[in-house]
């Protein structure tokens, strides 16, 4: 797999998961802490993202 394409990926994901946020923010279904778990997933992919276009 080339960079390129990793990035894309990780940028799927972490769009994905950004929708996935909000549905689970408007939903009162969803705990905090899954909130939570889901934001710092997609601040890891954001973060690695970044590492890898600095690269």
């Amino acid at each position: 797999m080339s960079l390129g394409s990793h990035i894309t990926e990780l940028r799927r994901k972490h769009e994905a998961l950004s929708k996935e946020v909000e549905r689970a923010v408007r939903s009162p279904g969803i705990n905090d802490l899954e909130i939570a778990q889901m934001k710092k997933q997609k601040l890891r992919l954001k973060e690695e993202i970044h590492r890898l276009e600095q690269a």
